[in-house]
């Protein structure tokens, strides 16, 4: 498929509205399409960014359509397209749903493909060194292991998202797929037969190439996703669920050293090593050296923190000026000369001994680098884990690597959001990404807020630091919950008030002899809570961050969404002080122009989950005093689609019994 360059200026603007128009393709395909102004004036902007090469910003509301806003335009310009979006599923539905169904609606003879990391697909070479060497670490492992081998005699993909029932943590994944480390590229046995080349081979051929945010960036750090060579061909570059665009950006621009890299190179060392080169050097010597100063370097990291239960975000002055953490760095950089030097004296034997000389030769560079200070202009952090910990360092935002993508070639990019901002420049997330001069627009959702839906903030509610702030929010939630039999989501900004919350409300709800069941995150997978929070409708779920977006229940199943607090940023985050800092240094107000920026967003991405369809009804309440009496409090609420507010709890209860007396019977 070639574009068409010598089509007339606004042809493809006219051939875009006709597509998505009552009598047009699209209806013609399904009887359920219906024509939206507000997805035809998106279209609209889309396409006229396509035919002059340029940039476009669109915040588009729930409802308006934005999927086939973008791509309508896209397919129908005939131009080559790279689509990113925020995640794998994402890119899954793109590709096996939303692009099929339209060009099979367009009529157009367009090839799609898909292209995601090398840790989504199997490699055959792993799959045999972990057959004849893995040490699994249970019977379950052992299980899955099967399982993979039995599949990759029938899959042509290799995506291992083909596998029904695998779970994404599984032991067994890292042991059957590649990373840039381990590698062996052409000299590789398997080669031919590659599913990670495949992939790349099909995306170069195909005219519509559907990627993820992570690996444009990490292509852009390494080189080493196939984007790199992709990327000059392309005409059209879409980027949906941009607003996690800079984020995913910031930590594949950086530099991490992972005491879990460590130990990957120590345990494939030893397999290796005594598989292929027996005898010539002491691996398993080698190999403790490198594990004992990995396991020392973690334990210096954490310092005086024990028995973690999540992820913490360390500041880099904590640990960096401390003997110990510093010659924990040293030892480990040497356990990887040492490997190194061993290696080499036998990586002419086979190309996995020569892949890990490099590995080990990177693992000590990495060593000695976080050993000297930090690049200008960049900033460093420890994220600790009861698991790992994982030294970064990284850039302040995307600007500079986005500035110079987009001056590389004249296409068009077009990025696109349900939230961007609270103001009509997007200056959320233009700023961030360096797109002041970039074309903005602001589609509002279609649907009747007004009508449907509630904004309830509690007068007299204790403040967020205080001692009883948690408690008073599962008592909130669980009078609402009870209000509605059920069918409520409780937001916290925290993991530790997520806790709190979920432990308070099933001691309300056992006090009172409620049959309402508490679903708390962390309990099971996420896919799974949603399951059960879907078929067991007289339920509350307790989540914190990962529930804030990317959560679809429309319908009736969930009429009321609790948000603990204002979400704003934590300004202890080693990320967060470098970004005021600069901020500060150009003379600009920080806490408005970041704190409360970064607050207007994701409180506009957790109400979003409150409405999903035009007959949708429900209450959202903001449990934060501030959200009403301090002045950036109207900001905050216009940030919010136009739910109409009660002033009263007793309002609010009783629009919640007028939902369910209003719901259909289960």
């Amino acid at each position: 498929m070639t574009p068409d360059h010598a089509s007339p200026p606004g042809s493809l603007v006219a051939a875009s509205r006709e597509a998505l128009s009552a009598q047009g393709a699209l209806a013609q395909a399904d009887a359920r399409h219906v024509e939206r102004a507000v997805q035809l004036t998106m279209a609209q902007a889309v396409a006229e960014a396509i035919e002059t090469r340029s940039a476009l910003v669109a915040e588009a509301g729930t409802g308006v359509g934005k999927t086939f806003a973008y791509l309508v335009p896209t397919l129908l310009s005939g131009a080559r397209a790279l689509v990113s979006t925020a995640t794998k599923s994402l890119q899954d539905q793109l590709f096996l749903r939303d692009i099929p169904r339209l060009r099979d609606a367009l009529q157009l003879p367009v090839s799609v493909a898909l292209l995601k990391g090398r840790g989504s697909y199997l490699c055959l070479h792993r799959l045999k060194q972990a057959r004849q060497s893995a040490t699994l670490p249970d019977r379950w492992a052992v299980r899955t292991l099967a399982k993979v081998e039995q599949w990759s005699q029938t899959t042509a993909s290799g995506d291992l998202a083909e596998l029904d029932g695998l779970d994404e943590r599984s032991s067994v994944i890292p042991l059957v797929t590649s990373t840039r480390d381990n590698c062996l590229g052409s000299e590789c046995a398997d080669f031919r037969v590659c599913h990670v080349v495949k992939a790349r081979r099909e995306a170069m051929a195909a005219d519509v190439v559907v990627v993820n945010h992570h690996l444009f960036f990490a292509d852009m750090a390494l080189r080493d996703t196939g984007v790199a060579e992709l990327l000059p061909s392309v005409e059209v570059a879409v980027f949906d669920e941009a607003h996690q665009l800079a984020e995913a950006g910031v930590q594949f621009l950086g530099t991490t050293l992972s005491t879990a890299q460590a130990l990957d190179l120590a345990r494939d060392l030893l397999a290796v090593g005594l598989q292929q080169a027996r005898g010539l050097a002491p691996w398993q010597e080698l190999q403790s050296g490198i594990e004992k100063a990995a396991r020392e370097l973690r334990l210096a990291a954490a310092g005086p923190l024990r028995e973690l239960r999540g992820s913490l975000k360390l500041r880099w002055e904590e640990r960096a000026t401390r003997a110990d953490f510093v010659e924990a760095l040293r030892a480990l950089g040497l356990a990887a000369d040492a490997a190194g030097a061993a290696l080499d004296t036998v990586s002419e034997l086979s190309p996995d001994l020569g892949k890990l000389a490099e590995r080990a030769g990177q693992l000590a560079v990495l060593a000695d680098r976080f050993v000297a200070g930090a690049a200008e202009g960049r900033v460093r952090w420890i994220d600790i884990s009861p698991h790992q910990a994982r030294l970064v360092e990284s850039p302040l935002d995307i600007r500079e690597a986005l500035a110079e993508q987009m001056a590389a070639a004249g296409r068009a990019w077009i990025f696109t959001s349900a939230t961007l901002g609270d103001d009509d420049a997007l200056s959320w997330f233009t700023e961030q990404a360096g797109l002041n001069e970039a074309r903005t627009l602001r589609v509002g959702s279609p649907f009747d807020y007004a009508a449907h839906a509630r904004l309830y903030i509690p007068a007299g509610f204790p403040k967020p630091n205080e001692a009883t702030h948690p408690s008073a929010v599962a008592t909130m939630a669980a009078r609402c919950a009870r209000a509605l039999g059920g069918r409520t989501f409780v937001l916290t900004t925290t993991l530790r008030a997520l806790q709190a919350i979920a432990e308070r409300l099933r001691a309300e709800f056992e006090a009172q002899g409620d049959t309402l069941r508490v679903l708390q995150q962390g309990e099971a997978p996420k896919r799974q809570l949603m399951q059960q929070f879907l078929a067991e409708p007289r339920s509350v779920l307790v989540g914190s961050q990962s529930f804030w977006e990317g959560i679809d229940v429309p319908g009736d199943a969930l009429q009321c969404v609790l948000i603990d607090k204002l979400p704003f940023p934590p300004p202890n985050d080693p990320l967060v002080e470098a970004r005021v800092k600069r901020l500060e240094a150009q003379g600009r107000n920080a806490f408005a122009d970041y704190f409360v920026a970064e607050a207007a967003v994701s409180l506009k991405q957790g109400a979003g989950r409150l409405i999903r369809s035009e007959t949708d009804h429900g209450l959202l309440v903001v449990c934060d005093p501030r959200m009403a009496g301090m002045n950036y409090g109207r900001r905050l609420r216009e940030a919010l689609p136009p739910m109409t507010r009660v002033a009263s709890e007793a309002e609010a209860l009783a629009w919640l019994e007028s939902l369910a007396g209003e719901a259909l019977p289960y």
